[in-house]
């Protein structure tokens, strides 16, 4: 991102002029449009590929804010990892890291609706608390407040653990690996830990996965654009019907745009990190 330039950032707006003849005024899209009050797009639709296009936004599905968040790229990423990789079955245990994030609190609550036991590993305290009292989850736990994080992922599922949904990597997944059961899955669908840093040296994982025969498999939601009606349809229905809601921390004014995102970085927020300006 170069010195001087508009910081990227996706947004939904309202158009309040229009030249193209696919888009009318009043209309509400998404795209990746900045930082900025007010943004001129090309029409195009390459969002995926952080170009200046845009999307229109069906403000009966959800609320438009969604739209970048449980109706948008992060939405999407949990529904492909929870449908395309992990595959759940009633009655198994789900354990999902960064769980009180904006792709983490939604792949629980939809593996809650496969019938799924849900346990999530958080930041804070008042996020495990949101977690086991606002989303359903069966238990959570701080990590941050963890001395052995292995010993207590083993109290939290004394049962063993179906499927990991790994967005840190690092110390949290081997502190995961030794608790998998046979047949054990893991989609892979970030590594917060490793994020500007170097990835630490740790032992190599390779024997346990073996020996569990567990499957890993690394998920870019932008493999998946083919299928967007489909998932907004589905997270759509969910959302009416109570088995999903948002989760969003929203705060006003375009002053607040830095502060937020720094607060974001820390883990401040619960669910989406949004700015209304």
């Amino acid at each position: 991102m170069p010195l001087n330039e508009t910081v990227l950032g996706r947004m939904v707006g309202e158009i309040v002029l229009s030249r193209h003849p696919n888009y009318r005024e009043g209309q509400i899209v998404h795209g990746m449009l900045g930082w900025q009050e007010y943004a001129i797009s090309d029409g195009g639709t390459n969002i995926e590929n952080y170009g200046p296009g845009i999307t229109v936004v069906d403000p009966d599905l959800a609320p438009i804010s969604t739209a970048l968040g449980i109706m948008g790229m992060p939405g999407a990423t949990a529904y492909f990892a929870v449908t395309n990789i992990a595959n759940p079955k009633p009655g198994e245990i789900v354990l999902v890291s960064s769980a009180a994030g904006a792709v983490g609190s939604t792949i629980g609550q939809i593996v809650k609706v496969y019938g799924c036991r849900v346990y999530g590993l958080a930041g804070s305290q008042e996020k495990v608390d949101f977690l086991t009292s606002q989303l359903g989850f069966d238990g959570a736990l701080n990590y941050r407040a963890s001395r052995d994080l292995a010993t207590d992922i083993g109290r939290l599922c004394p049962d063993g653990i179906d499927i990991y949904f790994d967005l840190v990597g690092g110390e949290m997944r081997h502190a995961v690996l030794e608790h998998l059961r046979p047949f054990a899955r893991i989609p892979l669908v970030g590594f917060i830990s490793q994020v500007n840093d170097r990835p630490p040296s740790l032992p190599d994982p390779t024997r346990v996965l073996m020996a569990k025969r567990v499957r890993m498999e690394g998920l870019i939601v932008y493999d998946h654009v083919g299928r967007m009606d489909e998932f907004r349809s589905q997270m759509s229905h969910w959302i009416k019907t109570g088995k999903v809601r948002p989760v969003e921390t929203i705060v006003e004014g375009f002053e607040r745009l830095p502060r937020a995102f720094i607060e974001m970085l820390q883990g401040k927020n619960v669910g989406k990190y949004l700015v209304r300006v």
